[in-house]
């Protein structure tokens, strides 16, 4: 009688991807890993604190047409309601994949995600890994990225008839270059050692 095997089953891969706010100059950005399996909903989530907003406003995401490339026009976009059982390992299967993102039609915040490497797995790591970045990210509702240079010319130049109102609004101490790692994986994980990683 044959003996009962246990099965062994692939461990799932890690997703290390790239997400970068369009027109933005110079560029902000952030790289972070991500477990395969998460859906478009966790990765909404996950966007908004690596990127540092507020989800405060509606979002969508979009994805280029099977065999065509290019402009904005050739993006399918993905209902709401659909977010909660696609995984991005349906979207993004080899590296430079990429998928649009955006927060807030209002101020019309467009995301590039890109998928730059699969990595194994750490078992003692917990997911998502924020591993760099650069700039800080704009605050909520200051109009887009127009309205993002607008303010910043405001908050650096003491005469600038909006000054007052932009600092009192975001604080004295907003730098536009300012990214912390630590910070942001902390609001993942509050600290804590090795463990489970986030689904």
């Amino acid at each position: 009688m044959l003996k009962d095997r246990k099965k062994t089953t692939a461990p799932e891969p890690v997703y290390q991807l790239k997400v970068t706010l369009l027109y933005s100059q110079p560029l902000i950005w952030r790289r972070f890993q991500v477990r395969s399996a998460v859906t478009l909903q966790r990765l909404h989530r996950i966007v908004q604190v690596v990127m540092g907003w507020e989800d405060s406003h509606m979002h969508g995401f979009r994805v280029p047409q099977p065999g065509r490339r290019g402009a904005r026009r050739q993006l399918l976009p993905i209902e709401e309601a659909d977010e909660k059982s696609t995984r991005i390992s349906d979207l993004l299967r080899r590296p430079k994949d990429r998928v649009i993102y955006e927060y807030d039609f209002g101020d019309g915040w467009e995301h590039e995600i890109v998928l730059e490497d699969v990595v194994a797995r750490s078992p003692a790591a917990r997911y998502p890994i924020v591993l760099s970045g650069q700039g800080a990210c704009p605050p909520d509702d200051v109009g887009g990225i127009p309205g993002y240079y607008h303010f910043l010319e405001a908050i650096e130049d003491p005469a600038h008839p909006d000054h007052e109102e932009m600092v009192e609004w975001v604080g004295e101490d907003f730098d536009p270059a300012r990214f912390d790692v630590q910070a942001v994986n902390r609001a993942f994980h509050g600290g804590r050692g090795p463990a489970k990683p986030d689904a």
